[in-house]
């Protein structure tokens, strides 16, 4: 039982709390003391960004009615967890621009970006010590949780092609643990904080891993046929990754198979613009593109009418918001019609509700 649900307050503006948790982010990083840690920390943290997952656990931190300072606490703790995964992300894919900006491994060196990033791996914990809540230590635990599980995704994910899993089923996967789990967490802390029991907060968070597979699609098509905001177009093929776009490709066009693997299988310096061109008009002929369009189609009205958020009709009109920030970068490719309306529907199995 949840209770009696509280209204939405529109229109939810968390504009005035986000400089809140900004500057906590910036105390715990800075951490009293000048250092090369804290300011590399501090270099990472201004580089800015949409700053999604503190929005959402302040979003939904508000419509629940949760303790502003303990919402602050929990949004900055979440963000700087995700922060951290950035820092160890742009190393491992050797990407040379985050948000516009040199990234922290080509301005510190790796091994220094490392430290910076383990740092700000630990800070969430430190800040929860500030909680007013006696959830502290549970909360704790879910960041640990969300923290293994995104690095056991970025290591299934960048295993697929050695292990030759390029089915979506693998791909799937991975993108719940990999980008899932962060958009799950700002969720579940924010419920628990609300009082909401523990099996119903993680049934809502089981969804919102889905919003992640949601934000991993579309990054991956925004890649070739956006601007992801990395300096050039096509950074998932000079990685080398497994995309859905290759996923479709390789399902739509087996033939393609050789081609596609060549060109992510060069080092990253002997992969060319024309490459680069090549796999994009390959995945356009192909219906790749298209495909991976209608699975972002589906999986949005899927979210938008799921079960489980029947009983919290608030998270539907957040979720419905936070859908909207998540495939704002490529609703220049989604069909006009509206939510929903995809050329080929796709049965996306694994949608909790």
């Amino acid at each position: 039982m949840t209770g009696a649900q509280p209204p939405v307050p529109p229109p939810f503006d968390t504009s005035d709390l986000l400089p809140k948790v900004d500057a906590l982010m910036q105390r715990h990083a800075h951490g009293g003391r000048v250092d090369r840690l804290g300011a590399m920390a501090l270099d990472q943290l201004a580089t800015g960004g949409r700053r999604l997952r503190a929005r959402l656990a302040l979003m939904v931190c508000q419509v629940l009615q949760v303790d502003q300072r303990d919402a602050i606490h929990w949004a900055a703790a979440v963000e700087l967890l995700h922060n951290a995964t950035l820092v160890h992300d742009d190393i491992q894919d050797e990407d040379t621009t985050r948000r516009g900006n040199p990234t922290l491994w080509v301005k510190h060196g790796r091994a220094q970006a490392i430290n910076a990033g383990d740092f700000l791996l630990m800070l969430p914990l430190l800040l929860l010590e500030e909680l007013s809540s006696p959830l502290r230590g549970e909360l704790a635990f879910a960041l640990a949780r969300a923290a293994t599980d995104v690095v056991r995704g970025q290591s299934n994910e960048m295993g697929l092609r050695a292990s030759h899993r390029l089915d979506w089923e693998s791909y799937l996967s991975a993108a719940r643990g990999k980008t899932g789990a962060l958009l799950a967490l700002p969720l579940y802390g924010a419920l628990r904080l609300a009082g909401r029991s523990e099996p119903h907060a993680r049934r809502i968070a089981d969804i919102y891993e889905n919003v992640g597979v949601l934000f991993q699609l579309q990054d991956d098509l925004v890649d070739l046929f956006g601007d992801k905001g990395r300096g050039k177009v096509g950074c998932d093929v000079y990685e080398g990754k497994i995309s859905a776009l290759v996923v479709a490709q390789l399902e739509r066009s087996p033939r393609s198979r050789d081609i596609v693997l060549d060109i992510l299988d060069r080092p990253r310096h002997a992969t060319t613009p024309e490459d680069v061109q090549l796999l994009a008009g390959l995945f356009e002929r192909s219906g790749a593109r298209d495909h991976v369009i209608d699975r972002i189609c589906d999986l949005r009205q899927r979210l938008v009418d799921a079960d489980g958020l029947a009983g919290e009709p608030a998270l539907r009109a957040v979720t419905e918001r936070l859908i909207a920030w998540t495939l704002a970068p490529v609703e220049h490719l989604l069909p006009r019609q509206g939510v929903g309306s995809c050329r080929h529907g796709r049965d996306l199995r694994g949608l909790s509700a």
